[in-house]
């Protein structure tokens, strides 16, 4: 059975993959706050990545970064400490992650990272700046990475359009704002975490194994987008 790290697996997207894993690894979940449920192969770790040290582990297998944040303000409300804090959940966080278990995942079995960006970073959406900047950094990292691990680790990323989380709650809080989400995705949908979940598992999986440093857009048909 394979060892899964999971950075914040305990709600939204995070928690949808650490649930799919646990019939098919052990499972280490890092978070500030415990999972709501529980099962055999499951540890839990309360820690904040940003701020303390993450817990020493001798197996790793997969490692998978989820933190993330939504900071949408216009540009002039934009404060320089909402670009700081934004690139230290999406990018420092995500580093400090990747050093700190390269070691084990080296001698990992089939080895592989994934982290998250978001389809901001292609499509200029108005209201990103500060969370577009900080996770097309999240890209070139991935790229970067992805080259300099081969072929021993593999690393790719998941951009995911709205998806319903805690996260994207403000995004979906009424009807009104639900269907004009809907009517801007030609898919006519927006995402849900198992959706995401299931391109995760994926991208670690034997079936991916010639996939490294790339970019999987989850957009549902997006070209164009407003608020």
């Amino acid at each position: 059975m394979k060892n899964l790290v999971i950075i914040g697996g305990s709600k939204g997207i995070g928690k949808a993959i650490t649930q799919t894993f646990l019939n098919t690894h052990k499972v280490t979940n890092i978070s500030r706050t415990a999972p709501d449920f529980t099962h055999d192969n499951l540890t839990h770790y309360t820690c904040d990545v940003l701020t303390e040290d993450l817990p020493e582990l001798e197996e790793v297998d997969t490692l998978i970064y989820c933190p993330g944040s939504i900071n949408l303000k216009p540009i002039t409300r934009l404060k320089l400490d909402d670009f700081r804090a934004d690139f230290e959940i999406n990018v420092i966080g995500a580093v400090k992650a990747i050093q700190h278990y390269l070691a084990p995942l080296k001698k990992g079995h089939q080895p592989a990272i994934v982290l998250f960006s978001t389809v901001a970073t292609k499509l200029g959406m108005p209201f990103h700046a500060s969370v577009a900047a900080s996770k097309s950094a999240v890209e070139g990292l991935i790229k970067s990475v992805g080259a300099e691990l081969a072929p021993t680790v593999r690393i790719n990323g998941i951009a995911p359009t709205v998806t319903d989380t805690t996260l994207a709650s403000k995004l979906l809080r009424n009807e009104k704002m639900i269907e004009n989400i809907t009517e801007r995705h030609p898919l006519k949908k927006f995402l849900n975490p198992q959706e995401v979940a299931d391109m995760a598992q994926f991208l670690t999986s034997e079936k991916a194994a010639s996939i490294s440093g790339q970019i999987f857009e989850m957009d549902c048909g997006i070209v164009s987008f407003k608020i």
